[in-house]
């Protein structure tokens, strides 16, 4: 059976034609087969990587998974389980699911960094403004040297 990108195309990609798709260098096309993260490549006659649009897909899947910040060692285990087949949907989806809840933690630590960083944000303009742009923080500073 032949993918959308065989048709289209009349052969498969190349290791710079998916490099450019997928935004990886070369060498790490190389080193995710190497660690096992993608299954070995087709290649052809000439030994060059053929990769097929299904190759292409589950790399674009992993390069956004090591963007959230998924473990290598993770997608090595999620690359095995695909391997396995559909028996291995459950331990897919748990291991899916556990990495969301880390990605929904880790947010909820990058919202509290936010703001406290937006409240520093919104201190230093008030400073630059000077105390005539914000006379209720002229009047607390009165007030906390005793001058009110």
């Amino acid at each position: 059976m032949t993918t959308q990108l065989e048709q289209s195309t009349g052969t498969f990609a190349s290791i710079s034609e998916v490099a450019a798709i997928t935004g990886l260098t070369q060498d790490t096309l190389r080193w995710y087969e190497r660690e096992g993260m993608i299954p070995a490549i087709a290649r052809g006659s000439d030994r060059r990587r053929r990769y097929s649009e299904r190759d292409v897909r589950l790399i674009e899947l992993l390069v956004k998974l090591r963007t959230t910040g998924m473990p290598t060692s993770d997608m090595q285990r999620f690359a095995v389980l695909l391997a396995g087949g559909a028996e291995t949907h459950e331990r897919r989806l748990s291991l899916l699911l556990d990495h969301r809840e880390r990605i929904l933690a880790h947010r909820a630590r990058l919202d509290d960094a936010l703001a406290a960083l937006d409240t520093k944000v919104d201190h230093y303009r008030a400073l630059i403004a000077g105390p005539d742009k914000f006379p209720a923080r002229q009047d607390r500073s009165r007030q906390r040297r005793g001058e009110a």
